[in-house]
């Protein structure tokens, strides 16, 4: 059938199964906008900021693990979703942004809301489309979709000029993509997983080192299959917290920067690591040459780019991780590994558990902003979805909340985006409607999207955001207090807003909360209340996150205490 282009992008979404759209008209975009108002095929949620409508698509993406789709108009719609591109390419997210261009005839004249929008795009997104023809749209939508979702997920890019939007063209949308130049490989090479089980076997010292991946392949179940099976320890990254249920014998924590003291000495006297789904990041590694220097390494990785990029691998499989695991069980369930071998090394770092527990000092003088994280996990438990921004908060969440599945904490990893939080809840609610969505989020990062809170009140999106509120931008202060000699250059934030009238403004409802008692109410209050709000939670100013690795430092050189 013959159809305009807008048409296509319309029915195209419909066969994908899209279910919602994030997004903000503008002129080049409005014969799009145009078939969204006459077809009703999808909902399409109108934030209020470009950022914001591709955060919250990341959101859905990560938490439902379909791909996220956003819409943007030309000029500076398209630089205000830079920010969500990247920050979903960092992270590896499924995501299909479609912005709108000027017509073609007008493509290099520097018309009204003309930029390159493929030109700016090329570095955070996994590939991207400038469409000169209606003919090859069906194709490029289809070929969109199916990059975004396989291999390393990520973000693709779909530029699309209006007078292509408003020209006819006959819509055959394949059934299915072959490209000669994306091939990726899912099953990986039988002779070197076998050579990994062996190294498994002869090892004394293992550890199993999990990242984003291991959540991206929906391999949790398996690996943690894998794990059990082979009795070794595990550390996670940021990305792959709620890959073991928290209280898991076998877990040690979170590794890095910010990990767990066991976890970090783990790694540093490993005799061999494997790595799943995990890409070496610096908060990860810290000091490079001196980061698992005693182990060989196994790496899993789908992207054979990420394997040997920053450390030598001694046993390299691409493949996803799925597959490779369920290779890997065949074997060791052919051939059972002693559950006794690892029993001195186990014992050992439940030693180190012991001597440096992950802890705080609690305080009934002032609330601590663990002593909160510790009570959404009390009174919630799996029965919230976690996002974060970035900072002091978005460590502690990950330290201290009690993650029991996958996909239960959402946030910005690699590019670390303040801002991420709200709309990424958003995201989140809309793509489970039956969990609560909380945003633990700081003062500081709070206020970069906050006209959201119109988003979530227009839609009837019930989103807690419970704001750690300490008047600083916390962990850049906390940079200043260890290496700056306390010089808190624009760091104070004592001049706020009022937050509970704030959320009020907007429809919603808030809370100030100054004791333990007032915030338990809070809470239950505001999930009985299942509409926008804000807990303002007035913690410790100068509480910090510890461990802490310094920037370059080693893992087995940790901050444990702060002394004046």
């Amino acid at each position: 059938m013959e159809i305009s282009g807008s048409q296509m992008v319309i029915e195209a979404l419909r066969k994908e199964g899209v279910k919602v759209v994030f997004g903000y008209p503008g002129g080049a975009m409005l014969n799009v906008y145009d078939e969204i108002y006459k077809q009703k095929h999808f909902e399409h949620i109108l934030t209020r900021h470009e950022q914001a409508a591709v955060h919250a698509a990341d959101g859905y993406a990560r938490a439902s693990g379909n791909v996220g789709v956003a819409f943007v108009t030309s000029g500076p719609g398209m630089t205000n979703a830079i920010t969500g591109l990247a920050t979903a390419y960092m992270d590896s997210i499924p995501l299909v942004l479609i912005s709108a261009q000027v017509a073609t005839t007008l493509i290099g004249t520097d018309a009204f809301q003309e930029i390159d929008s493929v030109g700016i795009s090329r570095p955070c997104v996994k590939h991207n489309y400038l469409v000169r023809n209606v003919d090859e749209l069906p194709r490029i939508l289809k070929e969109a979709f199916y990059i975004a979702k396989t291999g390393r997920p990520g973000p693709v890019h779909i530029d699309i000029p209006k007078d292509v939007t408003a020209a006819v063209g006959k819509f055959v949308y394949p059934s299915d993509i072959t490209m000669q130049t994306y091939k990726p490989n899912y099953k990986g090479n039988a002779r070197q997983i076998k050579k990994a089980i062996e190294a498994i076997y002869d090892a004394k010292r293992p550890i199993f080192y999990l990242g984003g991946g291991v959540i991206n392949s929906n391999a949790a179940e398996l690996v943690r299959e894998l794990v059990e099976e082979l009795d070794i320890p595990v550390v996670e990254t940021l990305m792959a917290r709620g890959v073991m249920p928290s209280d898991h014998k076998l877990l040690l924590g979170m590794v890095g920067m910010h990990g767990s003291y066991n976890s970090n000495m783990a790694m540093s006297e490993a005799d061999l690591m494997i790595a799943l789904g995990a890409r070496f990041d610096d908060r990860v590694t810290g000091k490079l040459s001196e980061f698992a220097k005693n182990a060989k390494v196994i790496h899993v990785d789908i992207d054979p780019s990420s394997i040997g990029k920053l450390v030598d691998i001694d046993f390299p499989i691409v493949g996803d991780v799925n597959n490779v695991v369920c290779s890997m069980l065949e074997i060791i369930k052919e051939k059972p590994n002693s559950t006794k071998k690892y029993k001195e090394w186990r014992d050992i770092l439940n030693k180190y558990k012991e001597i440096h527990p992950l802890s705080y000092k609690d305080s009934d003088e002032v609330i601590k902003p663990q002593w909160v994280i510790e009570q959404v996990g009390k009174i919630l438990k799996d029965k919230a979805v976690i996002t974060t921004d970035v900072g002091q908060h978005q460590m502690w969440t990950a330290q201290f909340y009690p993650f029991s599945y996958p996909r239960q904490l959402i946030t910005s990893g690699g590019l670390g985006t303040m801002g991420f939080g709200l709309p990424a809840a958003m995201g989140v609610k809309c793509a489970i409607s039956d969990k609560v969505s909380i945003n633990i989020t700081g003062d500081g990062s709070i206020l970069m999207n906050v006209q959201e809170l119109m988003t979530a009140a227009e839609y009837n999106i019930p989103v807690i955001n419970i704001i750690l509120n300490n008047n600083f931008l916390g962990m850049v202060r906390q940079w200043q207090t260890f290496f700056y000699d306390k010089r808190y250059s624009a760091t104070d934030l004592s001049v706020q807003p009022d937050f509970v009238k704030l959320v009020e403004s907007f429809g919603g409802v808030g809370y100030k909360v100054k004791t333990k008692q007032e915030f338990e109410k809070a809470l239950k209050d505001a999930v009985k209340a299942n509409k926008i709000a804000m807990i303002d939670v007035c913690v410790d100013r100068y509480e910090n996150v510890l461990p802490m690795v310094p920037a370059g430092g080693t893992l087995y050189n940790m901050i444990l205490e702060y002394k004046e």
